[in-house]
């Protein structure tokens, strides 16, 4: 039995068998995840932040930002690897929107993050503006008003491709500036500024031929010392997943693997 590849919008770990959680790995068939035809519009929750589904005004601190709730992974590329987060890191502090400008240089790329929202990502450009994919389009905002009162920070080292000089950077986002739609060659925020810092075609749609071995490996980190990994064909697949982990919370990812050990120890008894 060959690989396969389970063509879904999302992954529910109840329905897609993964790699063992405890870290035991064998040769054995595995299942990945491909994201054909899916979107990841990270403002999709925009007309949603400030407001219940009954239409009133949302607490302030029920939106509020808290990084105990973000969940530490890493991602491979066969062996090597090319991204890496800790949330404890001095670097993933974040800062409000008006701290933040007093941080940037031209070519830094961003990440603003919120309870329950995508993290949106945009490339610093200069004279307190951003580039960014908003909407199905690229734009060029000031950078307080992309952040929508979100808290952000300085996500350059991420992933560990060797960038392009700042310069390079800033030239990337801005030619971009104004397409939109069936234009677009990315599929959301943070595949489009990674592309502008480092250049990879990867980060693109449609970079990879999504055919044999998955070669990237999503590494979860969980409480007591243990991990769960994910296999994806592309880089792209894997960064639609990752975005839905850091969207739901460390807490859902959880409970969602949970949930998929029981019904695995289940069924197999």
């Amino acid at each position: 039995m060959g690989n396969q590849v389970d063509k879904l919008s999302h992954l529910n770990y109840a329905e897609v068998p993964t790699t063992d959680p405890h870290g035991s790995e064998d040769d054995g068939p595995r299942i990945g995840v491909s994201y054909i035809f899916a979107s990841d519009d990270d403002e999709l929750d925009d007309n949603h932040q400030h407001r219940h589904v009954d239409g009133s005004e949302r607490n302030q601190e029920e939106n509020h930002y808290d990084k105990r709730n973000e969940l530490d992974c890493a991602v491979y590329h066969r062996d090597e690897c090319i991204y890496e987060k800790n949330v404890n890191a001095t670097d993933a502090e974040t800062l409000s929107p008006e701290n933040l400008l007093n941080k940037c240089k031209p070519g830094d790329v961003l990440e603003f993050v919120s309870a329950g929202q995508f993290p949106h990502w945009a490339v610093y450009v200069g004279d307190f503006q951003v580039v960014h994919l908003h909407r199905a389009e690229i734009k060029n905002s000031f950078l307080t008003d992309a952040s929508q009162g979100r808290r952000g920070r300085i996500v350059n080292e991420l992933y560990k491709f060797k960038p392009l000089s700042s310069d390079m950077v800033v030239q990337n986002a801005m030619e971009q500036v104004g397409a939109k739609d069936r234009e677009l060659s990315w599929r959301n925020s943070e595949c489009f500024a990674a592309w502008c810092r480092f250049g990879k075609r990867e980060f693109k749609m449609g970079g990879e031929i999504r055919i044999g071995k998955q070669p990237y490996r999503l590494k979860l980190f969980l409480p007591d010392k243990q991990f769960h990994v994910l296999e994806f064909q592309s880089l792209e697949d894997l960064i639609m997943e990752k975005r839905r982990n850091e969207q739901i919370g460390k807490a859902a990812v959880i409970q969602e693997l949970a949930h998929h050990l029981n019904t695995s120890g289940s069924s197999g008894s």
